[in-house]
């Protein structure tokens, strides 16, 4: 496993990383669950991902209840949670990036995942109706009051990301440090040019999600539409629209020829595309069978593999390399 610290923090984090979103209390049981996080932890993976959301609530709780079980030390890993969408309540106070909101979601995330502290707690994506200075207040009293070592941003803009900078450093509060955006070889305009600027001001650090692009970066989908996957779930409508297009299998399917002839699985090409960029702190994976995490975890020394001439047949396939600006 590689480490790195992440953005301007000192905090180090393993490349790899291990996520809990759309299988944890949802489609895989509990025994299988520890399985995944117990290989994640033997093969060096010390960043773990959750949020309030995640099958509302249920997600933390499981992820809780194996931390607890297995006993890892607490300084031997880092967990997350996410603020916005709440866990499932509708009333007013129940969701968004207000106050009372982000320290009751705090609370109720320490309790399901049975720890004393949140190691990153993210903002979920942006609140339109809540000032940024309320939430940056309200991140900075909970690291104060130690229930959080440091806090983010997930799905925000760079120029929200810079409000929030501004705002923590002219009244001397702790800003954000991470963003947690999706990127895969499909989506790349956020890590690859949006960001640009921040990496170089304020050191933002990057925990990336859908780096197999709900599936279609593994292969599965390259013949037709299997069953019992992902993007068949009940409510995933958007993601299957989103990303079970035709172009995109066409792509998957040029890829999965490429990374045959440099004896690499398609997923693993996938994610060690991500890892080339700097820009990556982590990439977190999402799996829910120990077979799948294995193979991924071969990522890390596939990197080796992708040479400047692979990266440069990689960019011919896509034809979506983002245009940078003129500065």
């Amino acid at each position: 496993m590689e480490y790195v610290a992440l953005g301007k923090t000192g905090l180090q984090i393993s490349r790899l990383s291990f996520g809990s979103w759309l299988t944890f209390g949802k489609q895989i049981d509990t025994s299988i669950a520890e399985d995944l996080m117990t290989l994640a932890y033997d093969n060096g993976i010390n960043f773990f991902d959750n949020a309030e959301i995640y099958s509302r609530g249920m997600s933390e709780e499981v992820m809780g209840k194996i931390l607890t079980k297995l006993g890892w030390s607490r300084d031997s890993y880092i967990v997350s949670s996410k603020v916005f969408f709440g866990s499932g309540g509708q009333l007013p106070t129940q969701k968004g990036l207000n106050r009372k909101h982000v320290f009751e979601a705090c609370h109720q995330a320490l309790k399901r995942l049975q720890v004393d502290y949140l190691d990153l707690y993210l903002c979920h994506r942006p609140d339109k109706a809540t000032p940024i200075e309320e939430t940056v207040w309200a991140m900075h009293h909970l690291i104060a009051q130690g229930k959080v070592l440091y806090w983010g941003t997930s799905e925000w803009s760079a120029q929200e990301i810079m409000e929030a900078h501004m705002f923590a450093k002219q009244n001397h509060l702790i800003g954000p440090v991470v963003e947690q955006p999706e990127y895969n070889l499909f989506t790349r305009h956020k890590i690859e040019v949006e960001f640009e600027q921040l990496y170089k001001t304020v050191g933002l650090g990057t925990t990336i999600w859908s780096p197999l692009a709900s599936g279609i970066l593994t292969g599965k989908y390259n013949d037709g539409f299997p069953t019992e996957t992902r993007l068949g779930m009940d409510g995933l409508d958007w993601l299957k629209e989103k990303n079970f297009t035709e172009g995109k299998i066409q792509k998957a399917i040029a890829l999965t020829k490429l990374s045959a002839e440099i004896g690499l699985s398609l997923p693993v090409l996938s994610l060690a595309w991500c890892l080339k960029n700097n820009n990556v702190s982590t990439v977190i994976l999402g799996a829910s069978k120990t077979s799948q995490l294995s193979e991924n975890l071969k990522a890390i020394s596939a990197q080796e593999l992708l040479t400047t001439d692979v990266m440069e047949r990689i960019e011919l396939i896509m034809e979506n390399k983002p245009r940078k600006p003129d500065y």
